[in-house]
């Protein structure tokens, strides 16, 4: 679960016309955060958004799949890849980390 600076920095320009987005490496990945609330995660230079019912669908329709921390146990958790060409598009990617935020700050 490595994480290179050079891909969190590809990251925060991809986000920067968002806002103020800061990472935080942790157990060998790294998490995304604006306003506080954790809205991605990176490992292994693979990106995924926070996902739940409201926008779990767009990803599954993309292809995307679920970040396994353990590849040989079949827990996952609520973050999906996102999907290269959402990657590359900056408008498109705001977009969608602004769905994964949104999940983030209306948890209970």
């Amino acid at each position: 679960m490595a994480v290179s600076d050079d891909f969190l920095e590809y990251l925060s320009d991809q986000l920067s016309m968002w806002g103020e987005v800061t990472s935080r490496k942790m157990f060998g990945g790294a998490g995304l955060y604006r306003d506080g609330k954790m809205f991605a995660l990176v490992s292994d230079d693979v990106a995924y958004l926070k996902v739940n019912e409201t926008n779990k669908d767009k990803f599954l329709a993309a292809g995307s799949s679920p970040f396994q921390p353990y590849p040989d146990k079949p827990a996952m958790m609520s973050y999906y890849e996102i999907p290269p060409d959402i990657l590359e598009n900056p408008e498109e990617l705001m977009s969608w980390a602004q769905e994964s935020l949104l999940i983030q700050k209306t948890k209970k």
